[in-house]
């Protein structure tokens, strides 16, 4: 499946294929997620199983290095699939989720469903 533009409430959403090249550096990001803020896209909604271990493992800085890259592009990054086994893994990355989804950039969901009742909720 190729990835597909969609609206959610009035806001523009890149859904990410889970084919696709695989995120695991900065410029990774740029090359692969960053093009959708120019075809309209406000969210990039990204599988789990795209993003590279390290991008969980908090201490290699990836992942902040990416957020910082989509904030850049004013871009909101939604990560979707299971990611439990990263979680019991780590003791910051559940902390990381927890805060995330409190706010508006960053929201880790289990799957497409749920993305779309995130956008439902008042914000």
């Amino acid at each position: 499946m190729p990835d597909l533009l969609v609206e959610h409430h009035g806001v523009p959403v890149l859904l990410c294929a889970a084919d696709g090249p695989p995120i695991a550096t900065a410029q990774d990001a740029l090359d692969h997620l960053v093009g959708a803020a120019f075809d309209r896209a406000e969210v990039v909604a990204v599988p789990a199983e795209r993003l590279d271990d390290t991008f969980f493992d908090l201490s290699t800085g990836v992942a902040g290095e990416i957020l910082q890259k989509l904030v850049n592009y004013r871009l909101r990054l939604v990560v979707v699939g299971d990611i439990s086994r990263h979680l019991a893994a780590s003791s910051s990355l559940p902390d990381l989720v927890r805060e995330s989804n409190r706010g508006r950039q960053v929201w880790f969901v289990p799957d497409l469903a749920a993305l779309a009742d995130r956008f439902k909720r008042p914000e």
